[in-house]
């Protein structure tokens, strides 16, 4: 199969997994206008994405929050199955210690929690979605699919967050630091945003009148692909940035922990188009790093990174697969080569490393043998070196043939894996104390 039917078959697989439905483009946010209301591809971003000019100054403080729909629901005796939806938005820091407005949703779920215990609660932190606000997960959890010609937005995730409700868990979803709010741009796979957008997510949840969970609820982190990078650095800095939020487990899966060798491995392939959303997050963050941008990214590169920041993971795959970095450089080098070439760049991946802090609760790292996306040699080594430093770790090499697709080699785990995933964090949260593997690594693939 070509590339782009490939990617194509990937999308509509990922769309049917969770009963997607296509919008128009008009009804896309219903009458959620205003005058802080702006528009990302076509879509109508609601003005309750508009953060306000003040920010609240307790990290997890709900700012703001609304009656969510969700798009696959059903009448229930005792009220919507699987639940009652809350969007929300709540203050936390980002990575240079400034406040930021996060979004994001609630779900508490019809069906009882059977497991010991009061009803947990489980912060699900997203899988790629895009840079533009139409594609934030909160969004797509009242609208799965979008499809209106100018943006492909699906949400993948509702999958994991609805198995969870079943089994009686309630959920928290963060849309990440700039995705969804309309202040800034969202900064992919920065390590520290999306570590505090997870943890205040929590931290917002327990203090919603819609939600039973409380301080006394056990808590897990859930994420795969950039939310498995979330949850495992979430998991490294709770102790230090949120110290009353004690985790009784984190899945992570695939997590992206040394973005220099995903960066080599994304270049040229299906998800090519990411390299462009870091770009634009780490010039965010960093703007000291500008210079060096404009040494090396020519005409071709800056509206690549203009046009990315608006797209959602499906724009990216049809607009931006297959193709190489060399392509947006003055020099021709490509962005490895460049990372390579100047120590500030390095400097600053190194501080997005994850892996060099002890998780101070039970981990479960998981990765397809095969992913060439998210490379399963980085996702394996974050295992060995929270091992080193005497963390309790799960390490689960899902082995999987190749498909010949780095999109499908990366997809794949996430669908073979997540039933265990979600039964392994679910004994966490039932209060069964978790085992380690740790002492088999070396034979481990």
């Amino acid at each position: 199969m070509p590339p782009r039917p490939r990617m194509l078959a990937a999308a509509i697989t990922a769309a049917l997994a969770v009963g997607a439905q296509a919008v128009p483009a008009a009804a896309a946010d219903g009458a959620a206008t205003g005058p802080s209301a702006t528009t990302s591809r076509g879509v109508e971003i609601p003005a309750f994405y508009t953060p306000p000019s003040e920010l609240p100054g307790a990290d997890g403080t709900v700012i703001r929050s609304e009656p969510l729909p969700l798009a696959l629901s059903l009448p229930g005796i005792d009220g919507p199955l699987p639940g009652l939806a809350t969007r929300l938005m709540y203050k936390s820091t980002d990575a240079n210690g400034e406040a930021v407005a996060v979004t994001g949703a609630y779900i508490e779920p019809a069906a009882k929690w059977r497991g010991d215990g009061p009803r947990p609660l489980v912060a699900v932190a997203p899988g790629t979605m895009g840079q533009g606000d139409q594609c934030a997960a909160s969004m797509a959890l009242e609208h799965p699919l979008r499809l209106n010609g100018q943006t492909v937005s699906v949400g993948y995730e509702d999958l994991s967050v609805y198995r969870l409700l079943l089994r009686g868990v309630a959920v928290v979803v963060t849309d990440y630091v700039g995705l969804g709010t309309t202040d800034r741009l969202h900064t992919y796979v920065n390590r520290v945003d999306g570590a505090h957008a997870v943890l205040d997510a929590v931290r917002a949840a327990r203090s919603l009148d819609s939600s039973s969970v409380t301080s006394e609820s056990r808590v897990g982190l859930f994420g795969y692909s950039q939310g498995g990078g979330a949850t495992a650095a979430a998991a490294e800095l709770q102790p230090s940035y949120a110290p009353d939020v004690e985790l009784s487990g984190t899945y992570a899966g695939a997590p992206p922990a040394d973005l220099t060798e995903v960066t080599e491995a994304i270049d040229g392939g299906d998800l090519a188009g990411a390299l462009g959303w870091s770009l634009n997050g780490f010039l965010q963050t960093e703007p000291a790093l500008r210079p060096i941008a404009d040494r090396y990214v020519n005409e071709a590169g800056e509206k690549a990174l203009k046009d990315l920041s608006t797209m959602c993971v499906g724009d990216a795959l049809f607009a931006y697969g297959g193709r190489s970095s060399t392509g947006w450089t003055k020099t021709g080098q490509s962005l490895g080569d460049i990372i390579r070439a100047e120590p500030a760049l390095q400097a600053f991946l190194a501080e997005q490393r994850i892996g060099s802090r002890k998780p101070g609760s039970p981990v479960r790292v998981a990765t397809g043998t095969s992913d060439d996306l998210v490379p399963h040699a980085q996702a394996r080594r974050l295992a060995v070196e929270w091992c080193d430093k005497g963390a309790k770790v799960t390490y689960v090499p899902v082995v999987l043939p190749g498909a010949g697709s780095g999109l499908l080699n990366h997809f794949a785990p996430l669908l073979a894996d997540q039933g265990n995933a979600i039964s392994w964090l679910t004994d966490r949260l039932s209060g069964r104390p978790a085992g380690s593997n740790c002492w088999s690594m070396p034979v481990q693939p």
